[in-house]
């Protein structure tokens, strides 16, 4: 999984809790399906981070070429064997080119 917080969010804790585990849900989630990973596990994983907050999030399933994207406010939308993400409105310059990933 990799993540990013909004700097004035990470910049608002303190520097104690900037040590460690912060206690901040992050606001851009990227999560990578593994071979022995359960979609259900990491679709409950998704849902708990855009409840606690995050903007958005990327399901990336490699075994089968799909990504489950997740928005506030939003339907999960599910994309068949997409050649990039963007990063929206969140992380405009932001493209994956998932070539690589395949």
């Amino acid at each position: 999984m990799n993540c990013w917080v909004k700097l004035e969010r990470w910049e608002a804790l303190t520097p104690q809790q900037r040590e460690g585990f912060a206690p901040i849900c992050p606001d851009f989630v990227v999560e990578l399906r593994s071979r022995s990973d359960s979609m259900d596990t990491l679709r409950a994983k998704m849902e708990e981070y855009k409840q606690n907050g995050a903007t958005l999030g990327w399901l990336i399933d490699r075994k089968n070429r799909k990504v489950e994207i997740y928005r506030q406010n939003q339907n999960v939308e599910i994309l068949d064997n997409p050649t990039t993400l963007s990063g929206e409105s969140f992380f405009p310059a932001f493209v994956l080119d998932l070539t690589e990933v395949w």
